[in-house]
């Protein structure tokens, strides 16, 4: 793609048109839907924005390192990604990631409707009910702030990822 195109892309999801993008992490929209308008709004073949689209989401990278460590625990604990992403993230990503193989369980905010940070964390709760234990049983690794500080609000420990203290720094400690 183009780097002014590519610009344009940001700009629209990610800077622009916040609210499109929550709607569609909760499935209010497919992403073909949004390829769509993406394509309208930037002036560019639909056909030639998808197949970037599904490329770029077929290239996405986790290190076998992280994906085995996390698969190990699986021996002890039952290992559940829970991610705020779109419907291209379960089509396209996790297949080629072979998620299935390192969790016992991926969910996606797309499929449930809602965010990990929406009714202060309920997410969270039903799948420690879905699971059979508590929240204080239940250890998460996040990005988010935010997101941690629901998590350890509802009972749970959170530890917080950053560039320093990454994935893997935790899942030694876990």
């Amino acid at each position: 793609m183009p780097p002014d195109k590519h610009e344009k892309v940001q700009e629209l999801l990610f800077r622009g048109d916040k609210a499109r993008v929550s709607d569609w992490m909760r499935g209010k929209y497919t992403a073909e839907e949004i390829n769509e308008w993406v394509a309208e709004q930037i002036g560019m073949p639909y056909d030639e924005l998808w197949q970037l689209f599904v490329d770029d989401c077929r290239k996405m990278r986790v290190s076998q390192q992280t994906l085995e460590k996390l698969a190990s625990l699986r021996d002890r604990y039952s290992v559940i990604l829970m991610t705020g992403n779109m419907d291209s993230f379960s089509r396209f990503t996790a297949p080629q990631l072979q998620l299935e193989k390192y969790f016992d369980h991926v969910s996606n905010s797309y499929y449930e409707g809602k965010h990990k940070t929406d009714n202060a964390g309920e997410i969270f709760s039903e799948y420690a009910s879905k699971w059979n234990t508590t929240l204080a049983n239940c250890v998460l690794l996040d990005d988010s702030l935010n997101v941690c500080t629901i998590f350890e609000a509802l009972g749970g420990k959170a530890f917080r990822v950053t560039p320093n203290e990454t994935v893997d720094h935790y899942l030694t400690i876990v």
